[in-house]
C-alpha cells in the first residue's frame, strides 16, 4: 500500500504567525493556489480512498486539490492538528515573549514541550500512529488496485508520524526537510516484509542505498 500524506495550504493563520492548533483559521489566495498546484502535480495518480482532517483548512485544500475527483473523501477528528489549547489563537511572538520556556521547547526541543491543556509531541504522534495504523489494516485486504491512499492533514502530524517510520527521536521532529504548505509526502507499506519505507518526504524523493 502507499500512503499518501499532504499538508493543507497557506492559511490566514500561517501568514500572520498565529497559533492554530485544532482551532479553524482558513486558505488564503495563496493556500488556494498551492492546493490547486498540488492537485495538477499528482493528477495522475489514482487514489482508491481519501482521507482528510475534520478542520476547515484541510476540507478546503482536499476541495482544491481534488476538484474533480469521484473518490471517496472520509473526514477524521483523529487527523486534526496538535491541540495546543491556550495557545490557540495567540501570536507566536507573543507567547515567546509571555512563556519563553515552553516556547523554545515547541520549536527547538520538541520532547520536552509541555503546556497544560495542552497535547504534547507524544501523544499527537501515538495519535498519528494509531489513525494511519487503523487505515492501513483497513487496506490491508484490499486488491492490489485498491491500496494508494490519501490523507490531507498538517505539518506536525505528518512531521511526527514520519519521525515514527524513521525512528528519529522526538528531539529531532523539526529537522528537515521543512514540511512546507501542501508539501506531498509518499509512505509505502510491504506485504511481503512487513516493513514501512519513506519514498518522498516534503516532495524531496528518499533514496534508499
Amino acid at each position: 500500500m502507499e500512503l499518501h500524506l499532504i499538508r493543507h495550504g497557506e492559511t490566514n493563520w500561517n501568514k500572520e504567525r498565529r497559533v492554530q492548533g485544532q482551532s479553524e483559521s482558513h486558505l488564503t489566495d495563496l493556500g488556494i493556489q498551492q492546493a490547486k498546484e498540488l492537485g495538477q502535480r499528482i493528477k495522475h495518480l489514482a487514489f482508491d480512498k481519501i482521507y482528510c482532517s475534520s478542520s476547515l483548512r484541510t476540507r478546503q485544500t482536499a476541495e482544491y486539490a481534488f476538484p474533480e475527483s469521484t473518490t471517496e473523501i472520509s473526514y477524521l477528528d483523529e487527523l486534526r492538528e496538535i491541540f495546543l489549547g491556550p495557545w490557540e489563537g495567540h501570536l507566536y511572538e507573543d507567547i515567546a515573549q509571555r512563556e519563553p520556556d515552553s516556547h523554545r521547547h515547541f520549536w527547538e526541543q520538541p520532547h520536552l514541550f509541555q503546556v497544560d491543556g495542552a497535547e504534547s509531541f507524544f501523544e499527537l504522534q501515538q495519535r498519528a500512529i494509531d489513525a494511519v495504523t487503523n487505515i492501513e489494516a483497513t487496506h490491508r485486504t484490499s486488491p492490489a488496485s485498491g491500496r494508494k491512499v490519501a490523507i490531507v492533514s498538517h505539518g506536525a502530524l505528518i512531521k511526527s508520524y514520519l519521525c515514527h517510520v524513521e525512528g528519529r527521536s522526538m528531539d529531532q521532529l523539526w529537522a528537515p526537510p521543512r514540511m512546507h504548505n501542501c508539501a506531498h509526502s509518499i509512505v509505502a507499506f510491504s506485504e511481503s516484509d512487513g516493513s514501512t519505507n519513506i519514498l518522498q518526504y516534503a516532495d524531496e524523493p528518499i533514496f534508499k542505498e
